[in-house]
């Protein structure tokens, strides 16, 4: 019932900056917070920020100061700009989209397909 359609990523040098999009559509739940998670090559996934709807805002320690996200001006869209790129950061990044008020905890959770980000000299 509920679709991600994802865009930005590619590759940044290290020091330089990077976005990322995510658009949801539903046809019967409201989503009620959205974001990303990432997963680098032999590593767990983790989370890396998402928003609410009743105006929380999370990030991981490793992307605070550094990554923003935000709403979009269209109803269920989050961007996520990346700045300061590490090396690091080389990941694919799942947009995730949830009924609840926090992502990736729920079965219930939508996921997209993955975006990658690769921040290489």
């Amino acid at each position: 019932q509920v679709q991600l359609v994802e865009s930005g990523g590619g590759l940044a040098q290290p020091g330089g900056s990077l976005s990322l999009s995510c658009a949801a559509s539903t046809s019967r739940f409201a989503i009620n917070a959205m974001g990303w998670y990432r997963q680098a090559p032999g590593a767990e996934r983790e989370l890396v920020a998402y928003r609410t709807s009743g105006g929380t805002v999370k990030y991981s320690d490793s992307v605070k100061g550094r990554f923003t996200i935000s709403w979009g001006d269209a109803k269920y869209t989050v961007s996520l700009q990346m700045n300061t790129l590490k090396r690091e950061d080389t990941a694919v990044y799942y947009c995730v989209a949830s009924y609840y008020y926090r992502i990736g905890l729920s079965d219930e959770d939508t996921w997209g397909q993955g975006t990658q980000v690769t921040v290489s000299q």
